[in-house]
């Protein structure tokens, strides 16, 4: 299970912050058309076997990752309908004051009903439930060896917790092993160990959402069970103790106050807004839409910057997995197959294939009376790396170091579905 366990931290370490899109979703037929397409893949590929370097997992979690963020840019630029500009001209929403509220746009692109700006004032940033427990000397175990419990109740459950002191422990320890029993139970709570400018340890818990309903005093609280070991640990590590209260987040939208049990929401389903710091009193920022020109350029940087993010990708691992190279050949040669007609707009392109923007240039070719031509362009270059792209994902394991085993018999040879447990499943296990 080692590999299995590298992968999965690789993964959620690197990745699992990040937020998903509404283009990580899928209809059934689409789904349907994956698994046939990895069937298809799968009856013609040769047996082979994977050479368990140690970035073989990373590579292929990478490649993975690089090629879903370029289809869902891809497919954000893929929604107009009426004509190819409209694909780049994609609304692109802005905030006066980035630093308090950033604003994003999920609206429907096409229209243009939504043009009027509106104002928005913080007043207070939701906040999160956090329980400091008392700041202990991390080398002395205060707490006597032995078996102890406690209940942690939420708003909709409660739920017990047991755990054992040894003599060998300390209260640091002890501190760590409640922390990823809480951390690990999955209920919606995180702890870690904090220490203090005198070196002494606690044990911190906190919510992982924020804001509280209407009648409720609290997102969780911590009681002893009713034995008197029991009542005295807690009282000893001090972790029913309550250091932040949760409270919503309370703004001015067009003056008129609102509240919100988390920082970042959406108004009127067309504006995705993140509050990240409480406005100068009196001086609201200001939310509305970039000029056409400016979201047209921040739509083709977003393209840009996922199509050279994949190409770092390969070369990131140039040293280690010699079959990168495969990958570079694969994503460059769609900058180079436009070259002359990107370059010519703004997009200029080196010789290792990363393309740089010279963004004068590229409002200037996007705002002369041949624009659509060079927007032609551009979309033809966006569907090109959405198919490379689109392949590099159905197969990563095709650009990773391996060891051909035997090659099918032509014509006479099955379908073999279990290939794809290579990446998804057992994630290159030792028995793969």
């Amino acid at each position: 299970m080692a590999a299995i366990d590298t992968a999965y931290n690789y993964y959620l370490s690197t990745y699992a912050k990040q937020s998903a899109s509404r283009y990580d979703s899928h209809k059934k037929s689409e789904l349907r058309n994956v698994y046939n397409t990895i069937v298809k893949i799968n009856k013609d590929s040769p047996l082979y076997k994977i050479k368990h370097s140690g970035d073989v997992q990373k590579f292929a979690i990478d490649i993975k990752e690089s090629t879903r963020i370029i289809k869902n840019v891809v497919a954000s630029l893929s929604d107009a309908e009426d004509g190819i500009e409209n694909a780049f001209q994609k609304k692109v929403a802005v905030s006066s004051q980035e630093d308090i509220v950033s604003a994003d746009y999920i609206g429907n692109h096409r229209g243009s009903e939504e043009t009027e700006n509106f104002l928005i004032e913080v007043k207070e940033l939701a906040t999160s439930q956090i329980n400091i427990g008392n700041f202990l000397d991390k080398n002395r175990l205060t707490l006597k060896p032995g078996s102890y419990s406690f209940d942690l109740e939420n708003n909709s459950s409660t739920y017990e917790f047991q755990f054992n002191i040894n003599s060998e422990d300390t209260n640091y320890t002890t501190q760590h092993k409640l922390a990823n029993l809480i951390t690990n139970a999955d209920i919606g709570l995180k702890a870690s160990v904090i220490e203090d400018e005198n070196g002494l340890s606690a044990l911190q818990i906190e919510s992982i959402s924020t804001g509280i309903a209407d009648g409720d005093t609290f997102l969780f609280s911590i009681y002893p069970q009713g034995t008197y070991d029991s009542i005295a640990a807690i009282d000893a590590l001090g972790i029913d103790q309550v250091s932040q209260e949760a409270r919503n987040a309370v703004f001015l939208l067009d003056g008129v106050e609102r509240t919100s049990y988390s920082n970042t929401f959406t108004i009127n389903h067309s504006f995705e807004l993140k509050l990240l710091g409480i406005s100068e009193e009196g001086n609201p920022a200001v939310i509305g839409f970039k000029t056409n020109a400016d979201a047209m350029a921040d739509n083709i940087q977003t393209l840009v910057d996922s199509y050279n993010s994949i190409l770092h990708t390969a070369n990131k691992y140039s040293d280690s997995q010699q079959q990168s190279v495969k990958l570079y050949r694969d994503m460059s040669s769609t900058a180079f197959a436009f070259q002359n007609s990107l370059e010519r707009m703004g997009l200029l392109v080196d010789e290792k294939g990363e393309i740089s923007i010279d963004k004068a240039l590229l409002t200037e070719s996007v705002s002369e009376e041949n624009s659509e031509e060079h927007l032609t362009v551009l979309n033809n270059f966006k569907n090109l790396l959405n198919s490379k792209a689109n392949n590099a994902s159905l197969d990563p394991m095709k650009y990773v170091d391996k060891i051909l085993v035997t090659y099918k018999n032509p014509g006479k040879n099955l379908v073999t579905p279990y290939i794809t447990s290579i990446y998804s499943g057992m994630m290159m296990d030792r028995y793969c």
